[in-house]
Order: C-alpha cells, then structure tokens, then sequence
C-alpha cells in the first residue's frame, strides 16, 4: 500500500469562562496532579507513559491506550510560561506509532468578573493519511476544555 504523501493545515481559537478563580485554573495546567486529573483520568483508556515537566524547555508526554482501539502518544514542549498570564507548547500527535501532527498552542488566562477566561490557539500541520483530521483535533480540544470545566466544578 502506498501512502499519500500531503500536508494540511489547520487552526482554531476557542475561549471558555470558567467560575474559578484564576489562580485554580492556572493550577490545572501547572501542577502535574491537577493536570493528570482532569486530562488523563478516564475509563475509556488505560493509560501508558506520564512525564510532566512544567517549565519553559520541559516536556509533557501522555500515552495511552484507548480500549479496543488505537495508542495515542502526546509529547510536548513549553516554549513559554508566564505565571497566569500564558503558555505555549509545541507538540507532536501519534496514533499506533504513525507521527500524525505538529502543531502549536496557546493558553491565555484572564481575569473576568465571575471567574478566569481561557483562550485556546492552536495551529496545526497534519500529515499524509491524517491530513483531514483538523476539524477532530479542534473537537477533541473542545471536549478537553470541558472535561477541564467538570475538574473545577469539583473543586469548588
């Protein structure tokens, strides 16, 4: 079988508000069991590889296995921190060991009157037979954020 060769490109920005204070939503993404909480615990996969390194030059990895289907492998850097204000990552998709994507995101955190409001960027280069699967990533990204919004519900 040969595979196609090609390229696709995709973005998306997404903003939520969140009744929390900044301070608790910022903690979601920089404290490594904050972190591992809201995105990685979840049935419908058992986790593989965790690493968390959060500081400009670290990298975050998550692997795991979704039940009866693929491996999926997130390896990320931060190429920038500032403490409650924003970060941004580079970062690499893999399903079943095929490298998929490379995109880069960013998270801003701002202060509102009921809460914080973040605003996700990302853009993204999709690769050969995964070179439709940006309206996907800009889907999983919204389910993230909303899995995000239960984790601080609870924390309330």
């Amino acid at each position: 079988m040969t595979i196609e060769r090609r390229l696709a490109h995709s973005g998306f920005t997404l903003t939520r508000d969140y009744p929390a204070p900044l301070e608790r939503v910022w903690r979601a993404f920089a404290e490594a069991d904050q972190k591992r909480n809201w995105l990685g615990d979840d049935d419908t996969f058992e986790p593989r590889e965790w690493a968390f390194d959060f500081r400009v030059g670290g990298r975050d990895i998550d692997e795991a296995k979704f039940h009866g289907g693929p491996v999926t492998r997130y390896e990320a850097v931060y190429t920038d921190i500032v403490e409650h204000v924003r970060i941004v990552t580079t970062y690499d998709m893999w399903l079943d060991g095929i490298h998929m994507s490379t995109s880069v995101a960013s998270f801003e955190f701002e202060q509102v009157s009921d809460g914080t409001r973040l605003t996700h960027v990302e853009h993204g280069v999709f690769f050969d037979q995964f070179w439709a699967d940006g309206a996907g990533r800009e889907e999983g990204t919204r389910g993230l954020l909303e899995t995000l919004g239960r984790h601080l519900a609870q924390q309330a």
